[in-house]
């Protein structure tokens, strides 16, 4: 605790800057020539895809990890899903990552999440419910979405694994400084529409390139009435608009979900962290380089169409001409998506037949997102034909689940229970749906082969996946649950 009581009373006036740059300028160690800063890095996270590579690389250099305290790692991205499960995985090269993770976790003395860990989950998720992202910290991890943990208040970002090395062997990173971008967001999401569609919205709105170099601080009344899963969703989402980072500022929302967790502060540095903690926001003369606002009002649920997470229409919308595209997408990539997804444009979603459907993954496998899809689930049955699948995020999350009956609600329905991981988000783990086979899922991407060879993959919300799972087509939540 030492260590958190060193990062939690780190000060700065803020006056003039945003809260992103408020908390890079806390931990500048160099000011560096082109537009660089050396960083400290408070929180170094590792899963046995890279993270065992990093050590064995950092091993032959003949360095030490300086700060094992502030590394954590986790088994989550080769891991089969399966009841049962072993070091023995689906993918032919898989055990080797996860021994190699192991033995370098133990060797330099990290903390490691492993199969057997009650802690154990996807990255992403375990991080929060430990209380290992904080606010104000710096946290990186060799995974593209890291800046989930920005919805903490936190400088989160993705590096490579030889960033993660230097970062091992350094506590710092050189990295080169993003712009701001402030997408503010007022109105209340209806009922049935949630942050993954808000989400989805904003991407097809701004474009998957829409955030390239900036961090993205997500503001507004309808952010300030999401619940901290939600807030996770939206800023896991921000990597689709190409942004370094997402970054929401802390509110008492944020403090009541952190106090208690493990990693967190506790007695007299909780009340220290929380005289910190309280003067992280954004400065109100701060300048941004580029600000957009949206209306949480207008939304309905969003579903993809296409092989980019900028590929989105309304559920109950049609494949979009070309033309209505207005230049957010090149007219190869358009009909290469349509081919690919074998869609036509003026084709309604709604009524499109599905053969799979996967709930899980780093942006939309926590609790909330389970009793929400189980709300819709309860007392039905999945379509005939239809391979539906339910991935808890963490083991944590999969036992809370269990508590309230939700594992029983899925598995009465069809749905396959699972061990926590990334289990299909991608099919690093050994495991696919097949060609050509259309599958609606709560992940993050959609791109081509994303979860199989020639898989055909439409992004929503858990809830817009359970209804069509349901249906065994593509299907309007709305409604659904309140039914039964």
């Amino acid at each position: 605790m030492e260590e958190n009581a060193a990062i939690m009373t780190r000060k700065a006036d803020g006056a003039g800057r945003t809260l992103a740059r408020a908390i890079w300028d806390m931990h500048v160690v160099a000011d560096l020539t082109g537009g660089s800063d050396l960083l400290a890095i408070d929180r170094l996270l590792l899963h046995e895809r890279t993270g065992g590579v990093a050590l064995k690389s950092l091993d032959e250099a003949g360095r030490q990890v300086l700060a094992p305290k502030q590394v954590f790692a986790t088994m989550d991205h080769i891991v089969d899903t399966f009841p049962g499960r072993s070091d023995r995985t689906l993918m032919p090269t898989g055990t080797a990552f996860l021994t190699t993770m192991r033995e370098g976790a133990h060797r330099h003395g990290i903390t490691l999440f492993d199969l057997n860990d009650p802690r154990q989950g996807i990255v992403h998720v375990i991080s929060p419910e430990q209380g290992i992202v904080l606010p104000g910290v710096t946290l990186v991890c060799p995974d593209s979405h890291t800046c989930t943990q920005g919805a903490f208040g936190a400088l989160a970002w993705g590096i490579g694994s030889t960033e993660a090395e230097h970062a091992l062997a350094t506590m710092t990173l050189r990295v080169s400084r993003p712009l701001d971008m402030r997408i503010t967001i007022d109105g209340l999401l209806a009922p049935g529409v949630t942050a993954k569609d808000l989400a989805l919205h904003i991407i097809g709105r701004l474009g998957s390139g829409g955030a390239k170099g900036h961090v993205v601080e997500f503001a507004g009344s309808a952010v300030r009435a999401l619940d901290m899963e939600a807030r996770m969703t939206l800023c896991n989402m921000a990597t689709e608009l190409a942004a370094f980072g997402a970054i929401i500022a802390p509110d008492e929302t944020t403090f009541a979900y952190l106090k208690g967790r493990p990693y967190a502060p506790a007695g007299a540095l909780w009340d220290a962290a929380m005289a910190d903690w309280q003067g992280l926001k954004t400065a109100e003369d701060a300048e941004f380089a580029v600000k957009h606002r949206f209306d949480a009002g207008d939304l309905v649920p969003m579903i993809s169409w296409g092989t980019s997470p900028q590929h989105v229409t309304s559920v109950d919308g049609a494949v979009p001409d070309f033309a209505a595209l207005n230049g957010t997408v090149g007219r190869a990539d358009y009909d290469r998506a349509l081919a690919y997804m074998d869609l036509a444009p003026g084709t309604k979603l709604i009524g499109l037949p599905i053969d799979a459907a996967f709930i899980g993954s780093c942006t939309n496998s926590r609790v909330s997102d389970l009793r929400r899809a189980a709300a819709i689930v309860a007392g039905r049955k999945v379509a005939p034909g239809v391979k539906a699948i339910c991935v808890p995020g963490s083991t944590q999350v999969k036992a809370a689940a269990e508590a309230e009956g939700l594992d029983r609600i899925f598995t009465e329905a069809g749905f396959e229970w699972r061990e926590a991981g990334c289990s299909m988000c991608f099919f690093a783990g050994g495991e696919s749906f097949g060609p050509q086979q259309r599958v609606i899922s709560s992940t993050n991407r959609n791109f081509e082969s994303r979860q199989g060879p020639g898989t055909r993959t439409h992004l929503a919300s858990p809830e817009t996946v359970a209804a069509s799972a349901l249906a065994g087509c593509i299907a309007d939540p709305r409604g659904v649950g309140e039914a039964a």
